[in-house]
């Protein structure tokens, strides 16, 4: 995520949430393999499923006692009064006997729950939707939830931007959603945590004209006189935070990647040359980023281009949505970056987040070697480092700094000065290896840690320590080594 000014969260109604704390600096799933059930036995309090996975920044995000698969997304929407009708399908499997488990989901009018095509009891206390089946469900069970709802979106107030909303926005120029870090739960019920991954199928219906844009493949549209029905599939694990919408006035440009991946981008239409200038470089930065990172991860990309002035760019997984003031050639590289560290790798704990921000805010400063030179990627990373020497730790922020300075440019730092003290041919080895061994998973510093210490042979402790951990940043080190 990139925002434009920190404090532009607080000024503006709308829209609200980043990918990229940053002031502008010069210059169809697959199928589940079966597993064994364990015999039923007596419900017990302890049958109930978490409600929470005890993240120390969000702790009563995500539930515990199951894992979801995939979810199906099938909604009516009204552009025009932002109303929404339909269900939301999880299938998940049980990772201990539940006799009651939680979902997060926040407002909206739900008409009914079922599990296994059974009504199931329900209630809400919050933004906690505790379900209760008619039938107690056992550890590696499968089963499938729907849940029926209604009514008008709400975008949920998050602590990381001083409670100002994300989600799911109604817009001048339509609907889009922008859910880091908790608005997910505000359109759909959710597992709402980054390490609970699952496939996803939108299969969302809207007036015509209007376009529907959402992650993976569009795999169909169908007419049905005055409405549109998009069928898209993403078919690569995702985090909820990074599943998206947005509907409306778009002209759809198309472009080939390598190896012919798809690019598909939503422009508005009255398309300026600087939408142009700014994504026509995208296939030469997936090329690029896949030879220092590894292998692209998903089977598409592209942008989602808002047509107002959103002060954000967000890299929603295959469909990075950008507000029309964030578009720039740097910004687009800073959340394409974000597929491979944030998307493909995700995080154990939002306390983890430099591990997506300083890693995508360090993979500006490549491309800006990579285009002109060794010395402008070190001028890039000084830029940096004198913004962020004031700045406190990176790698425990509270929820109030999770997109700091701190996270952004103290995080790239983190990984410039690691490429100083091992050297280049070291340090893209350990940036492969990290890649290699949590693609399509989810990882903590303490992981990206050890794979450094592994593959350079060091004791690297007392680096991450004053680096990573230390309120007071190290001097600068002896550049263009």
């Amino acid at each position: 995520m990139k925002i434009r000014v920190l404090s532009s969260i607080l000024v503006l109604s709308l829209l609200f949430i980043s990918c990229k704390a940053l002031t502008r600096i010069p210059s169809t799933p697959s199928p589940i393999p079966p597993t064994s059930v364990v015999p039923p036995t007596a419900t017990t309090s302890q049958d109930q499923g978490s409600d929470n996975l005890g993240d120390p920044l969000y702790p009563k995000m995500g539930n515990g006692g199951y894992d979801a698969i995939h979810y199906t997304i099938n909604l009516n929407v009204d552009v025009q009064k932002n109303f929404v009708d339909g269900t939301s399908t999880m299938d998940a499997q049980a990772t201990q006997t539940l006799s009651s488990f939680n979902l997060d989901f926040h407002g909206l009018d739900i008409s009914s729950v079922t599990v296994n095509a059974s009504l199931a009891d329900f209630k809400r206390t919050a933004d906690e939707l505790t379900i209760t089946p008619a039938s107690t469900l056992f550890q590696g069970q499968q089963f499938t939830v729907v849940v029926a709802y209604s009514g008008t979106p709400q975008a949920v107030n998050d602590p990381s931007f001083g409670n100002n909303p994300v989600g799911w926005f109604d817009g001048p120029s339509g609907i889009f959603v922008a859910s880091e870090v908790n608005g997910s739960m505000g359109w759909y019920p959710v597992n709402n945590h980054p390490t609970d991954k699952a496939t996803y199928t939108f299969k969302i219906t809207a007036p015509k004209p209007y376009v529907v844009a959402a992650n993976g493949l569009l795999k169909s549209t169908t007419d049905n006189g005055d409405t549109k029905t998009y069928l898209w599939e993403e078919s690569v694990p995702m985090a909820s935070y990074l599943a998206t919408l947005e509907i409306g006035d778009y002209k759809i440009v198309m472009q080939k990647g390598p190896n012919g991946l798809p690019i598909r981008n939503y422009f508005p239409p009255t398309d300026s040359a600087g939408v142009t200038e700014a994504t026509n470089r995208t296939s030469d930065m997936i090329a690029y980023y896949s030879t220092v990172f590894g292998p692209y991860p998903f089977e598409a990309y592209g942008i989602v281009v808002i047509p107002e002035d959103l002060g954000f760019a967000l890299e929603d997984q295959t469909l990075s949505v950008f507000g029309q003031d964030m578009l720039d050639e740097i910004t687009v590289a800073h959340e394409l970056s974000h597929q491979w560290f944030g998307d493909s790798i995700s995080l154990k704990s939002w306390q983890d987040i430099w591990l997506n921000e300083g890693f995508a805010t360090y993979a500006e400063a490549l491309w800006t070697e990579h285009k002109n030179g060794k010395a402008a990627g070190d001028k890039y990373m000084r830029g940096l480092y004198d913004q962020a020497q004031s700045d406190s730790a990176p790698g425990k922020p509270a929820v109030a700094d999770l997109f700091s300075q701190s996270v952004y440019y103290r995080g790239a730092w983190v990984l410039y000065a690691l490429r100083l003290k091992v050297r280049d041919e070291t340090f893209f080895k350990i940036l492969h290896e990290y890649y290699a061994r949590y693609a399509g998973k989810s990882a903590s510093s303490s992981d990206f840690i050890a794979v450094a210490q592994e593959v350079s042979g060091q004791d690297l402790k007392s680096f991450f320590n004053d680096w990573l951990y230390s309120d007071q940043m190290p001097p600068l080190p002896q550049m263009g080594q």
